[in-house]
């Protein structure tokens, strides 16, 4: 038998497929916590940053309530002062309104009577007529004597302006022995809220709104919705959950336009106001996406190209794995008949013989020679020679059919087979095969007479003292007594005269 490719060792190539497989994992893992860990600080950095914006708007807006506080705190001390009923009425004006100079975006300042009705007016040394009963800022004082100062819901100013929005701020006026003798209100536009809110840099598609403690929407910027100010949210659930809480920030869906916001909201100071800064997430994020994409697509290319290296290499291992079987096979296989070498023979022999050793398995010999080959190779030539052995080559190893069998070129026109667990029995059935068959091929090299084999025949066996050189020694006496007894036939040497 011919030797074949052994099969191919795969360890080292998967070894590298595994590793190659485990730096990929480990890169995306890698990788995707990064990433990750970019998107915790780029939320971090937007609350921060939205915190730090409701901070600016509550200092602004508490100091422009104090002003006008201040403002309503000296209507008030003014108003009951006595010693003003007899200057004039542009000094008791200016006695009255000397504060409210200093409040921004200030409407009118007015102090009224118990019935709601104008007594002085900031904008007016005669107050004009006007009764503001029916006003929150009005009913909430006379209902309540404790209620401080009161911010009301907006509401449209009395007047023929571009500005009509307005919130007021009123405090109690009251006796020495406390009972109600008027309100003292001032008003502001709402277009104060609008500038302070449009002057901070918060993006195209983020809000910053301003509500009560009732959920009532005082201001917004941008205003998502028309008719939103002076609107109830209290029902809504981002809404709810401010109210609640009063100070924080959360990530939700708008309700208005169903868009996702980093919501951070915070009290202003000691008042009933909320100022509550909505971030568009899609803005936030948006540069991290950026870097997320060119990330991933640079690891993609980077994991891809790592796994073509790899396979390129893998496909290198086997290349190189084929040719050095090849290159091996080469080396183990004679090169005219196709069968296993001398050296082979002697070293698969070694083999079988140490393993009938400790099996006591017995080991047979064959020894075959091409009969009248000389002669044949005179009168054929060196090809019909060629030819000749090559069929017979062919013939042997197709009669060797157990895996651990091996069929041998010996040198020249002589051929050796090794049969392990095989006793002379079995043998001799294998050999008869062979010679039969090889008589079988008459016309081999075009010549008339049949090519003929003589095949001599040695076994051990766990009884036998033989070496393994004695072994040889025996099958070729065997072969020797075939060829010199008629040739063409099997003799074994069990056979032979001690």
């Amino acid at each position: 038998m011919s030797p074949s490719l052994t099969r191919p060792d795969r360890r080292p190539e998967r070894l590298l497929i595994l590793g190659s497989t485990l730096t990929v994992l480990l890169i995306v893992g890698i990788v995707t916590a990064l990433l990750i860990r970019e998107q915790a600080n780029t939320l971090q950095t937007a609350k921060r940053t939205a915190n730090t914006i409701t901070q600016l708007i509550d200092a602004d807006v508490l100091r422009n309530v104090e002003l006008y506080d201040m403002a309503l705190k000296g209507l008030i001390a003014a108003a009951e002062r006595t010693d003003l009923q007899d200057v004039s009425a542009s000094i008791r004006h200016l006695v009255l309104f000397d504060r409210s100079a200093a409040a921004p975006y200030k409407g009118d300042i007015l102090l009224l009577d118990p019935n709601g009705e104008v007594i002085a007016d900031s904008s007016l040394l005669t107050p004009k007529l006007g009764n503001f009963s029916d006003r929150d800022y009005f009913q909430v004082h006379r209902e309540n004597p404790d209620a401080g100062l009161y911010i009301s819901r907006p509401f449209m100013a009395r007047c023929a302006c571009d500005d009509p929005w307005r919130i007021a701020f009123s405090r109690r006026v009251s006796s020495p022995d406390g009972r109600f003798l008027g309100v003292a209100a001032a008003s502001m536009r709402l277009s104060y809220f609008h500038q302070l809110f449009s002057s901070l840099n918060i993006g195209s598609n983020s809000t910053i709104n301003l509500l009560n403690h009732q959920g009532i929407l005082l201001a917004q910027e941008p205003l998502l919705e028309a008719g939103m100010i002076d609107k109830d949210l209290s029902q809504r659930p981002n809404v709810a959950r401010m109210l609640r809480e009063r100070d924080g920030s959360f990530q939700s869906t708008s309700s208005v336009d169903h868009q996702a916001r980093l919501y951070s909201f915070s009290s202003v100071g000691n008042l009933p106001l909320i100022v509550a800064v909505a971030l568009s997430s899609n803005e936030i994020f948006a540069p991290w996406r950026r870097a997320a994409w060119l990330v991933s697509i640079a690891t993609g290319v980077l994991c891809v190209g790592l796994l073509w290296l790899t396979w390129a290499l893998c496909m290198e291992l086997r290349r190189r794995h084929r040719a050095e079987q090849v290159l091996s096979e080469l080396a183990a296989t004679d090169a005219l008949t196709g069968l296993a070498n001398r050296r082979t023979l002697d070293e698969r022999l070694r083999l079988e013989w140490d393993r009938a050793q400790r099996s006591t398995e017995p080991l047979t010999m064959l020894m075959i020679d091409v009969d009248h080959f000389k002669a044949f190779n005179d009168r054929h030539g060196h090809q019909g020679g060629d030819d000749a052995l090559r069929a017979v080559a062919q013939v042997i190893d197709s009669n060797i059919r157990r895996p651990a069998d091996l069929s041998a070129r010996y040198g020249g026109e002589e051929f050796a087979v090794v049969l392990p667990h095989t006793d002379a029995k079995g043998a001799w059935v294998i050999a008869e095969r062979i010679r039969i068959s090889v008589e079988r091929l008459p016309r081999v090299a075009g010549g008339r007479q049949p090519v003929t084999v003589s095949i001599g025949l040695s076994t051990w066996h766990k009884h036998s003292r033989n070496t393994l050189e004695d072994l040889l020694l025996k099958a070729d006496q065997a072969l020797y007594e075939a060829k010199h007894s008629g040739r063409n036939r099997i003799v074994d040497a069990a056979t032979l005269p001690v």
